[in-house]
């Protein structure tokens, strides 16, 4: 009689247990009778996210919904919400902005046995990134420092450089994000140029992998003492103008050269013909000379050389061309579950070249969220579906490559709206 006992308190709490998920139970895998639906399911850390679904069978009116999630890499489920169906048996909950900071799973129970299937949510980490300068010289490092969001301390971060025209990174150093959630990496280049560097966090069990906005920085050779070098601005739009100046000094000294004549010589980095002259100008009673109006399409190597002997010549200056990025959207307003189509093109033509579309996150830094291809016109498209309400800001993002500097598209903001719930999909 014990052994009958023995065996139906176990049948009955074999029952209790897979009727009833606890909070260190596992999460069903099929739907009985209650749907789920989260949008989106994949977010940057901070976004809110949007939970609907619907109650089936009769009598599905007013009925509680209870909400549970599992934040990894915690093993169980705890009960963060209750809401009650509509009339037609739907329910909503909202996790506000700044709520949903890493991976979760959510799943639903209603009335009796009924429970939903689990949807997981993918979550980016939030990498931040700046540069100590925006330029530099060569072998002199700068120092990339920034933040992870959520604290990942103690976790590594690797600082990369764009390869080419296509989504290549190569990876310069790492680093270890210490206190506060910080990093701080320096690195040094032996070759003047422009440089395209981002910091990227890998994935692990709380968060989705997430790469920082690109940081352009503009190396120089360390420039002659003697006869020096500089651009009026080191990185300009594709057809604005700038200008090239310096002065001349006596050889070894501090004393101006005047009324000599030097000329201004250029060409393309990372080839290895000579450099064409272009122009010619002689220095003022101060050993000034200036070459203004100068204009380029790409990426120039530049420097000035005396134009009779004694040759005498300058460090080589580098001038990078920007590319200019154009973006627009189908429309300034939409709703949840709603679509949008953002449009641009790039000066000068780009054609294969990848491109960015970034999402203004909830730290106001930009974040990719799409990767594109520029088309044989030199235009792009994205498209976007918005998972919940309010205003969102885009914008795209070129990197550059051995023609051109990198560009960014002025921010297109769109506000978006929630519609009845009873016009939204139930999961």
């Amino acid at each position: 009689m014990r052994l009958r006992f023995t065996l139906l308190a176990c049948m009955l709490c074999a029952f209790a247990c897979t009727a009833t998920p606890s909070i260190a139970g596992a999460a069903p895998v099929h739907n009985r009778g209650l749907t789920i639906h989260a949008v989106p399911t994949h977010i940057i850390a901070g976004e809110a996210v949007f939970i609907i679904g619907q109650l089936k069978g009769p009598d599905h009116g007013n009925q509680m919904i209870r909400l549970y999630h599992r934040i990894n890499p915690k093993p169980g489920f705890s009960l963060i919400g209750i809401a009650r169906t509509n009339s037609l048996g739907q329910y909503e909950f909202t996790r506000q902005e700044g709520i949903v900071l890493t991976n979760r799973s959510w799943f639903v129970r209603g009335p009796e046995l009924t429970h939903s299937r689990t949807v997981h949510e993918r979550v980016d980490a939030l990498v931040s990134l700046a540069a100590s300068s925006p330029t530099g010289l060569t072998r002199h490092p700068i120092v990339f420092s920034g933040h992870v969001t959520p604290d990942h301390g103690g976790s590594v971060v690797a600082l990369q450089e764009q390869k080419g025209s296509s989504d290549d990174w190569t990876t310069l150093k790492r680093g270890v994000v210490g206190p506060g959630s910080n990093y701080n990496i320096s690195h040094a280049w032996r070759v003047p140029g422009a440089y395209d560097l981002r910091v990227v966090f890998r994935r692990d069990a709380r968060n989705a992998g997430a790469a920082s906005d690109v940081t352009s920085v503009v190396i120089q050779q360390t420039e002659v003492a003697d006869f020096t070098i500089q651009s009026s601005d080191p990185i300009v739009p594709n057809g604005q103008p700038f200008t090239i100046s310096g002065t001349l000094y006596q050889p070894g000294t501090t004393t101006p050269e005047p009324s000599t004549s030097v000329s201004l010589f250029e060409k393309t980095p990372g080839t290895g013909g000579p450099y064409r002259e272009l122009t010619t100008a002689t220095t003022d009673a101060n050993g000034n000379y200036s070459f203004a109006n100068e204009q380029s399409t790409t990426n120039e190597l530049y420097a000035v050389k005396t134009t009779f002997a004694p040759a005498r010549h300058t460090a080589p200056l580098f001038e990078g061309v920007q590319d200019v990025v154009t973006m627009q959207a189908s429309s300034s307003t939409s709703t949840v579950d709603g679509h949008i189509t953002f449009t641009g093109n790039v000066s000068p033509g780009k054609p294969g070249h990848v491109i960015y579309l970034q999402k203004l996150g909830a730290d106001n830094d930009w974040h990719t969220v799409e990767v594109r291809s520029v088309d044989n016109r030199s235009t792009y498209q994205f498209g976007w579906t918005f998972g919940t309400a309010g205003t969102k800001q885009f914008r795209a993002r070129i990197t550059g490559g051995p023609a051109n500097v990198g560009g960014v598209s002025a921010p297109v903001t769109i506000d978006v709206t929630q519609p009845a719930l009873t016009s939204l999909p139930t999961g």
